[in-house]
């Protein structure tokens, strides 16, 4: 008989894990190391470059330690911070309320699709899948939000838009549908109505739908800036990353009408100030993934497979 396959124990009789997994465990722990220091050196890049002159990045390209330091891209920034404290308050404000009731109402949207005691959810279904391959283009909804609703210059105009995602409501569907039948007849004998088996005993179940699509919704509404774009011309409305686009835009005008004029102006660093706008843009939303990363990747794998 070959022993490939005996498992050893010693004299604690607890068993002992074979050479060739110990080597196996080993050169992947080694590759996956390596594998998130290169995945980590672009944001090491990009820190680097905020804080190096504008001149050390044209001549010598992105380095990890800065060639000729220089914090002028952050003085720039930071001028008047009320205006940054401001527009982040913005930002998290429109973030936080727009993710909350974007999950609410795409989790209520997809309950009914997931149930197949549902008669109409084919037909809501088409409805909702429809508008992915048709829209009404940037024109119509901008007369329908300007016009209709009347919400320029208001938060809604920027929380609004991008609140409900058809694609998102698809992977709650799916989600949802893998909970069994069985729970909900139970609910309903012991005399839960609809709304109780949503609120108490779906939306518990679907906490890892909720988490992944909570992060991709929260992603939106912090990297948007073309609804502001669009809707709003206060400046204590703008939020960060509209800000940021505006202060990024009017500095490479002034280099340019420099050039042009053949007027010695003081040197704005614009490359370094686009890599400080990211670091202060993309920093606070890097926090956020870590807490939500299981519930993420459980989301993504339950979501997807039915059985």
């Amino acid at each position: 008989m070959s022993n490939k396959n005996i498992v050893y124990t010693d004299k604690s009789n607890r068993i002992k894990t074979p050479l060739s997994t110990t080597v196996f465990n080993g050169i992947g722990g080694v590759v996956m190391v390596s594998t998130a220091l290169l995945c980590l050196v672009p944001f090491l890049l990009l820190i680097s470059a905020s804080f190096t002159t504008d001149r050390s990045i044209a001549f010598d390209g992105l380095r990890l330690i800065p060639g000729e330091a220089s914090i002028e891209a952050y003085r720039i920034l930071f001028r008047n911070p009320v205006i940054i404290g401001r527009a982040y308050f913005v930002t998290i404000f429109i973030t936080v309320i727009g993710t909350v009731l974007g999950l609410l109402i795409t989790a209520a949207a997809a309950y009914p699709l997931s149930r197949t005691y549902f008669k109409y959810r084919f037909q809501f279904a088409f409805f909702f899948f429809f508008t992915t391959l048709f829209s009404g283009g940037i024109l119509a909804t901008f007369i329908f939000m300007v016009r209709v609703l009347q919400l320029s210059n208001t938060y809604a105009a920027l929380i609004l838009p991008p609140m409900i995602q058809v694609f998102f409501l698809l992977i709650m569907r799916t989600f949802m549908a893998t909970i069994p039948e069985s729970i909900i007849e139970a609910a309903k004998i012991d005399g839960a109505n609809e709304y109780k088996i949503f609120f108490l005993l779906v939306l518990p179940l679907s906490t890892p739908a909720l988490a992944t699509v909570g992060l991709f919704l929260a992603l939106g509404y912090w990297n948007d800036w073309w609804n502001a774009m669009l809707y709003v011309n206060r400046p204590h409305m703008f939020p960060l990353q509209y800000m940021l686009h505006n202060m990024l835009t009017a500095a490479e005008a002034i280099g340019r009408l420099a050039q042009t004029a053949e007027i010695r102006v003081v040197d704005t660093p614009t490359r370094s100030l686009r890599m400080a706008m990211t670091v202060i843009a993309t920093g606070p939303i890097l926090f956020v993934y870590p807490f939500v990363q299981k519930y993420f990747i459980k989301g993504l794998t339950l979501g997807s497979v039915k059985g």
